[in-house]
């Protein structure tokens, strides 16, 4: 790996002059298939160029200059394993902010207060934040829980996990760091409590919130094999519409057997249309798509 990211490092000015040729038909179908049936997304003709594009940075890094060689090298059993997963990170990672779609916090804000109305915790809260991407929506569940909490007598008892297919988004989500931009959407008194602002103008999440949260490799494809059960909030969102219809809602239905009776699933909106489970009931608010989990 290393030999071939020298070569494309020692020869960067001529890579950058010369540019990969179209993606035949044939190319491009073969790497829908392989990314399909490897991670579920489906890419349409129109993202036809992002996709060639995401390819050909990579390539010339590695020093490959045609579609077929690297389709090659990502298949190429360990070694080719080891490259899928670096190019996994090219194309996955999406552009998120702190608090996005904000109606969907809302909810969860009124959920969490309700339940403490109704009772005490007996046991910790569990958050799940599926497609986490670089870590922005696990903290703001976590803050958003942080501040429902605040009162109580256990402003502590919670968790969040963050599960992504992208090893450097992850990586990214663990060290807790962000510019300015991506907090726009936050309270500044959400700032202050909750982050630390850094020399070079960036902000660091504190200690005692990023604690409450941990990030996990998971490929929702492979859902059936994840350990979780009994949550109380999963957030889905900006990840569904990479999905064929009918994978959505399987993805859905597996989620919906992980919550907690009582639990709370929050879709983002118009990313499945139709959905219905017998365990699960809508939330009645047109600004968020979200479903209760029946109690027992």
């Amino acid at each position: 790996m290393s030999s071939g990211e020298g070569h494309g490092m020692q020869s960067s000015g001529v890579w950058a002059l010369r540019p990969l040729a179209d993606m035949s038909a044939q190319e491009f179908h073969d790497w829908q298939v392989l990314l399909e049936d490897r991670t579920g997304l489906v890419l349409n003709e129109q993202r036809r160029a992002f996709l060639q594009t995401s390819l050909s940075t990579r390539m010339r890094e590695l020093g490959v200059d045609d579609y077929g060689s690297y389709y090659r090298q990502v298949t190429d059993g360990l070694r080719g394993a080891v490259e899928w997963s670096t190019l996994m990170d090219r194309l996955t990672v999406q552009e998120t902010r702190f608090f996005r779609h904000r109606p969907s916090f809302e909810i969860l804000e009124s959920y969490l207060q309700e339940r403490l109305a109704s009772s005490t915790l007996s046991q910790p809260l569990a958050l799940w934040s599926v497609g986490c991407s670089t870590g922005e929506e696990p903290y703001s569940l976590a803050i958003a829980v942080a501040e429902v909490l605040s009162g109580t007598e256990q402003p502590e008892l919670f968790g969040v996990t963050g599960t992504d297919i992208s090893l450097s988004a992850l990586s990214r989500a663990r060290d807790g760091i962000y510019g300015a931009r991506k907090l726009e959407q936050m309270d500044i008194d959400l700032c202050e409590r909750y982050f630390e602002q850094l020399a070079d103008g960036r902000f660091k999440v504190l200690p005692a919130l990023a604690s409450r949260v941990c990030c996990a490799r998971l490929n929702v494809l492979e859902l059936a094999k994840a350990p979780f059960s009994g949550v109380d909030v999963i957030f889905c969102q900006n990840l569904l519409i990479y999905f064929r219809r009918w994978r959505r809602r399987e993805i859905l239905n597996r989620l919906a057997e992980r919550l907690a009776p009582g639990g709370l699933l929050v879709v983002g909106v118009g990313e499945v249309v139709g959905w219905q489970h017998p365990d699960m009931l809508p939330v009645a608010d047109e600004r968020v798509l979200a479903f209760i989990r029946k109690k027992v």
